[in-house]
């Protein structure tokens, strides 16, 4: 019986020659993560491993980005316990201010994830970097503290749904706008603990960006990991960030998969998930968008606040002002995409249109700082999750979307899309 891509993977890691859904198996872990909220909880429980040391200071990355700069003194103290435990044991990858970026999009810019890797990450959304063909899903701080103290964990092997993908998009329309369509037709908990392997012509057509978007919102489908395959673009990304020689692996012509779903790209449209779940969305062109006031713009996170992402929102926001009374927050993910935006000159589009740039951080997406919702804020997000007080208050409200349309909100003052010409 065939095998799909995450069968294989796993498969390796457990020295074994096959696999199948619902077996538990011991898999090597290539890399550990873990950020200022869930690395502490981490860190007190490596003692109880019996360990002194971790089980390779190479492959465990700390990366202190949710309440970075410190907000106060809590944050501090968090960042302080990471600090010392990286310094303690001589961790090769610590991350902390003037370094410091969203992790999810910091890994993968350092080169610390590769085709074929077993990543695991005390942080829901370290099912991004599927989009370089790695088996990679979160995990709770327990385990995370076993990963660093073994480099080994348990797994069950999931169910795998197949998606593939035809065509290619139409102007504006991004990955952004396809994972929330699937998350849509899928339900928040329509792919529970199964992995999402994405497939088809279609898949040439999406940048690497698009892909990072599209697999780090896997989990909010319910998806234990979503996955690419490799192609030209993966090897031509893992070239140029330096990252490890990749272990391609290709799903059996005869893999069984649990379902298939077929998407022809170009039918995709403008999509925004409304309050309070991913699941809500609605079409910017159904109508109802427009009638929505906003109060703030964020347009950054994990999920999309790379490079392309703030070149998509300056496109916009380009000879534009900021609508009176909105407030737009412009976070980069890493140092790197913040020196290459200010570069380009998007700064003095973000700025000259009444928007405001941040240090990288994952600040507002959670809650946490650089962006809080008061009671009966409405804000258009590009980050990935709007939950009830997800971003502040709990009467507040969340509306997920590409930058695009975030971009084009934050002029206007309602929830709308750009015009294609």
């Amino acid at each position: 019986m065939g095998q799909t891509m995450s069968e294989k993977i796993l498969a390796q890691g457990a020295g074994l020659t096959t696999v199948h859904p619902g077996q538990l198996i011991m898999a090597n872990l290539d890399l550990v993560l873990g950020n200022d909220v869930t690395s502490p909880v981490a860190i007190g429980e490596f003692p109880k491993f019996g360990k002194r040391a971790v089980f390779d200071k190479d492959k465990i990355a700390l990366v202190p980005d949710h309440f970075t700069p410190n907000k106060d003194i809590k944050a501090a103290e968090q960042c302080k316990c990471v600090r010392c435990f990286a310094k303690e044991q001589e961790i090769t990858n610590y991350f902390e201010v003037g370094k410091v970026g969203v992790e999810h999009a910091l890994l993968p810019e350092k080169g610390l994830v590769t085709a074929g890797d077993i990543v695991v990450g005390a942080d829901s959304h370290t099912c991004t970097y599927g989009a370089l063909g790695a088996f990679s899903t979160g995990v709770g701080s327990t385990d995370m503290a076993c990963g660093m103290a073994t480099g080994k964990l348990w797994f069950k092997v999931p169910k795998t749904i197949k998606i593939n993908l035809t065509g290619k998009f139409n102007k504006y329309v991004t990955g952004k706008d396809l994972i929330l369509t699937l998350i849509g037709m899928l339900g928040v908990d329509g792919a529970l603990y199964e992995s999402m392997e994405f497939a088809g012509d279609g898949v040439a057509n999406l940048t690497m960006d698009e892909r990072f978007t599209i697999a780090n919102m896997a989990i909010e489908a319910g998806g234990k990991n979503g996955i690419f395959p490799v192609d030209d673009k993966t090897i031509e990304y893992l070239k140029k960030h330096n990252a490890k020689p990749p272990k391609i692996f290709k799903p059996d012509g005869d893999a069984v998969y649990e379902r298939e779903l077929n998407i022809d790209l170009a039918k995709i449209k403008l999509t925004v998930a409304f309050p309070h779940l991913p699941e809500n969305t609605h079409s910017i062109e159904d109508g109802e968008c427009e009638k929505i006031k906003i109060d703030q713009v964020v347009i950054g996170s994990c999920t999309n606040g790379r490079l392309s992402d703030l070149i998509q929102a300056a496109e916009i926001l380009k000879d534009h002002t900021v609508k009176e009374g909105v407030r737009c927050l412009i976070i980069p993910a890493t140092q790197k995409i913040w020196l290459e935006a200010m570069h380009l000159g998007l700064f003095d589009i973000f700025v000259n249109a009444g928007a405001v740039v941040s240090t990288p951080t994952c600040g507002p997406c959670l809650g946490g700082h650089m962006g809080i919702l008061a009671s009966g804020e409405r804000c258009v997000s590009t980050t990935n999750r709007n939950f009830v007080g997800r971003m502040g208050h709990v009467k507040s409200e969340v509306y997920l979307a590409s930058p695009y349309v975030a971009a084009s909100s934050a002029i206007s003052g309602f929830i709308t899309g750009p015009k294609a010409n």
